[in-house]
């Protein structure tokens, strides 16, 4: 299966979400915390479904899906525990040209949900292309161990320095340099220690 890896910006874009179990509210979760606007159609929701409707940080149709909740929406994910349901949003997607997801079921994706290691604005996403959600989920834990919450402070240097190097008037090559440099292990390995020298020095304070 041939994938394109991107990363999607979904603030203030309207998103389907068919069904309102745990795991359709795992998936509503996740587009939550992108800016989307989010929109779920199920007859019954789970208390964090209603929870979230009630603050107004969700839409929540109580109903049975419609093709027409599919009007003006960027992606759509089916999660209910009914197959016909299920592939009736896939198809009513692909009439409209809007991407689906239907949870647990890769022939009716469009497109996948990685597993993703977050270290502030450091996003690692694995997948497999819906063979295996476990193997990906290994993945995820052996890459946190890998890279600790230290990155987040880091990433957040690494660009604060990118923007100075960007800003100053010097020749293409040193700048290539510069952001290799600012970039490299030795840079990182030097941060970390320079930040556990400071909070030693507070410890001791």
């Amino acid at each position: 299966m041939d994938l394109f890896p991107i990363s999607v910006r979904l603030r203030a874009r309207r998103c389907l979400v068919v069904g309102a179990g745990q795991v359709a509210a795992s998936k509503a979760e996740t587009l939550l915390a992108a800016g989307a606007q989010v929109i779920v159609v199920a007859p019954r929701a789970g208390e964090w479904v209603q929870e979230r409707a009630r603050a107004a940080r969700l839409t929540w149709h109580r109903r049975e899906f419609a093709p027409r909740d599919l009007d003006g929406a960027f992606l759509a994910v089916a999660a209910t525990d009914s197959p016909a349901v299920n592939e009736a949003v896939f198809r009513a997607s692909a009439e409209r040209g809007v991407l689906c997801n239907v949870v647990d079921d890769p022939e009716h994706c469009d497109f996948f949900y990685p597993a993703v290691v977050r270290r502030g604005d450091l996003q690692i996403a694995i997948s497999t292309s819906g063979q295996s959600p476990a193997l990906a989920h290994r993945l995820r834990v052996e890459l946190e161990r890998q890279f600790g919450p230290e990155y987040e402070p880091w990433v957040e240097y690494v660009g604060r320095q990118r923007r100075e190097i960007l800003a100053r008037n010097i020749p293409e090559e040193d700048r290539r340099r510069l952001l290799d440099q600012i970039a490299s292990r030795a840079a990182y390995e030097e941060f970390v220690r320079a930040r556990a020298t400071v909070s030693e020095s507070a410890r001791k304070e």
